[in-house]
């Protein structure tokens, strides 16, 4: 028995906002599945995000009905969970995952939580957020004990586990039933191979660098998925990598040797196949930007499908090293001004809600503040005549992201 795991394609995703970029994705996706294919596993678990958003372009749906058929036409099955990103966190609403039901995917879902495959159980749940915690933990229950009447198990799901997955996670390990052989896991872009229980736990990452901030695990781990060998009494696994095609070149360059410094990088992409994302961090400037961005756009402009600077200003008030001039993220202004409240649920409530907002989900928003009120305020005598949250009135997006003030929502 071998199967391959993947997790996190997120097919149509258009990073920075260049078609290039998601044609990259398409790409890396079509890649891993004629991997897969070459290895001749007996099926493959997708554990979510399989999509960037819940209501994925042709293009995006047209590259998976590709990728599917292939896996077909070898005689692979493949099972899939819905992550964060594929998901519509509404009652009734089903994921893009289940148009392709009729073509072999296996949708692994509150409905039909577990199949059989030969003699392994494999059991899922798609992704539940912080704020169902509760009732994600009692299913999970449930599962296990169903995986109990198994020698072998795997487990799938699409969550942050705060060992991996840091302040923002759904589960603490120790809410994770330790009886299964092994968890197949999807939603942190890095690569985890850890043991747990008797079994092995696994992220495989993101298959294309979805953010920045994957390009050190990147480098260590590469990207692409698992293949995991059940012969034995123990799953072996075995890292896939996957060439991304496209590079990701980060740069620290001293002002003072400007030049010489773009002049090295100009020097090293000029033979790439293709144009690279330049990351360039400009030091010790005490010169007008603009003309700073001028220079290294004619000499490199060409060469890069995006060039994205940051520039240290010098301060002469000020001794030591100079000031980074940058932005502090909208994630972490809610947290701070929610420190006061000095509750986890509040700040998690309201970081989902950010995020549901901000991509236009009314209704998934709608539903986390009636979740959210009904946990947390409906046995409270102080609210026992309140019969219905009042709707909150999103305001309509002319252009850029949506502000949202969060003081009114908690009120």
């Amino acid at each position: 028995m071998k199967f391959a795991h993947l997790a996190d394609t997120h097919l149509g995703y258009r990073q920075f906002g260049l078609i290039e970029r998601e044609k990259d994705f398409y790409e890396v996706f079509e890649k891993v599945i004629d991997k897969i294919i070459e290895e001749k596993v007996d099926f493959v678990i997708h554990s979510g995000d399989l999509f960037e958003t819940a209501k994925p372009s042709p293009n995006a749906l047209l590259a998976f009905q590709k990728g599917l058929l292939k896996l077909k036409g070898a005689g692979i099955t493949m099972y899939a969970i819905a992550g964060n990103h594929d998901s519509v966190m509404r009652k009734g609403a089903i994921p893009p995952q289940v148009i392709f039901k009729k073509l072999g995917l296996k949708v692994i879902s509150p409905i039909n939580p577990f199949y059989v495959h030969g003699d392994l159980f494999i059991a899922g749940l798609p992704f539940y957020p912080a704020s169902q915690s509760k009732l994600l933990k009692s299913k999970l229950a449930e599962l296990s004990k169903k995986a109990a009447n198994y020698e072998k198990s795997v487990l799938v799901l699409h969550q942050g586990i705060d060992k991996y997955f840091g302040y923002q996670y759904e589960l603490e390990l120790g809410d994770v039933p330790d009886n299964f052989s092994y968890y197949a896991l999807g939603h942190v872009h890095k690569y985890v191979n850890d043991s747990f229980g008797n079994g092995r736990l696994v992220y495989p990452g993101s298959t294309e660098i979805w953010k920045t901030d994957e390009l050190e695990d990147y480098k260590n781990n590469g990207k692409g998925c698992v293949i995991v060998d059940f012969d034995g009494p123990k799953p072996v696994i075995k890292r896939l990598s996957i060439d991304a095609g496209r590079e990701f070149i980060i740069r620290t360059i001293d002002y003072n040797k400007l030049e010489s410094n773009v002049a090295g990088i100009k020097e090293i992409i000029k033979d790439f196949d293709k144009k690279p994302i330049l990351d360039l961090t400009i030091k010790n400037v005490d010169g007008n930007t603009k003309d700073i961005y001028e220079i290294i756009n004619n000499e490199l402009g060409d060469l890069a499908l995006m060039i994205r600077p940051k520039f240290e200003i010098i301060d002469e008030n000020r001794t030591g090293d100079p000031p980074f001039l940058g932005s502090v993220g909208p994630k972490e202004l809610i947290v701070e001004q929610l420190e006061k409240y000095n509750d986890k649920n509040v700040e998690q409530f309201a970081l989902e809600l950010y995020d549901f907002l901000s991509k236009d989900k009314n209704g998934e928003s709608k539903e986390l503040v009636h979740q959210f009120f009904n946990d947390h305020y409906s046995k409270n005598p102080k609210y026992c005549n309140v019969e219905e949250v009042e709707e909150i009135e999103v305001p309509k997006k002319e252009s850029g992201d949506i502000q949202v003030t969060f003081n009114e929502v908690l009120k």
